[in-house]
């Protein structure tokens, strides 16, 4: 029975032995893969960054021409209304004008109670 035992021993020791190569294969392919997702994600991310800031130098750039644009355009604005004081009151004037009465017609929609103006 002793000489039995001893294939049957052997025999699971490299069934044993198979199993542990087979698991250290599989965890030298499982740190193989690990190592691409790291890598991919690592190109994901700095050509995300890259993206990121070539929009924000594209937007700096736009906000600068859009401020001198407007610059210009209010230094236009206030030269017209030096050379022409009375033009300038008399049109201040007129949106001051219009915007009370448009308070005014607000002011009554909202009202529940109509009112009449005698």
């Amino acid at each position: 029975m002793a000489e039995a035992s001893k294939p049957d021993t052997s025999s699971i020791d490299d069934i044993q032995k198979a199993l542990e190569k087979q698991i250290a294969d599989l965890r030298k392919e499982v740190a193989k893969i690990n190592k691409s997702i790291s890598e991919r994600g690592a190109e994901l991310v700095a050509d995300a960054e890259d993206q990121a800031s070539g929009t924000y130098d594209s937007a700096a750039a736009r906000a600068t021409r859009t401020a001198q644009q407007l610059r210009t355009q209010a230094h236009a604005v206030s030269e017209a209304a030096r050379e022409n004081p009375g033009t300038t009151t008399a049109l201040v004037g007129m949106i001051g004008l219009l915007g009370f009465l448009a308070g005014m017609a607000v002011g009554q929609a909202m009202n529940d109670t109509p009112r009449r103006w005698y």
